[in-house]
């Protein structure tokens, strides 16, 4: 059983950190365009992929920002954190198979409104940034603590869907 234990305004340190890693494999990009309807044919067309700059399919860059996302809501704050604003920048294109580590750093605290403010870093396994921004948040002023709830059930074309990592 896992458990979700938020940091709250008061709790948290400029400079402070956490991070996520998973791995993108080709049903993720399959189920983020199920359910987003993004279906840009460098994501899911491999002839034409192939004819791209990028030499294959890629990830949505979206993607990483739901990793932001992730960490946000489970990790830092964690439950309770009120998302207000994302800035991205996409860098590189993700591929599938690629490991990709999200850090959150803690760049400022706002008294007055108990937002903070985050710089947002995904990197690939070989240590090259893919997308970079700032995440703006209202961070939870009373302590949350509360078992998580396992990820939905979800099947692709009939075969169960696990995230990885």
């Amino acid at each position: 059983m896992m458990i979700l234990e938020n940091r709250t305004y008061d709790e948290i340190a400029v400079g402070e950190t956490a991070t996520l890693t998973r791995t993108i494999t080709e049903a993720d990009v399959q189920l983020f365009a199920a359910f987003s309807g993004d279906v840009n044919p460098a994501h899911l067309d491999v002839e034409y992929a192939i004819a791209t700059p990028f030499k294959g399919l890629i990830a949505h860059g979206m993607i990483t920002g739901s990793l932001v996302s992730t960490v946000l809501g489970t990790q830092l704050p964690g439950p309770g954190t009120i998302y207000v604003e994302q800035q991205l920048r996409f860098r590189r294109p993700v591929h599938f198979g690629d490991r990709l580590t999200v850090t959150l750093r803690c760049a400022e605290k706002v008294d007055a409104k108990k937002r903070v403010r985050f710089d947002c870093e995904c990197v690939n396994q070989n240590g090259e940034v893919v997308t970079s921004g700032i995440a703006e948040v209202v961070a939870p002023t009373e302590k949350i603590r509360r078992e998580a709830h396992a990820t939905p059930p979800v099947s692709l074309g009939g075969a169960p869907y696990a995230a990885q990592d």
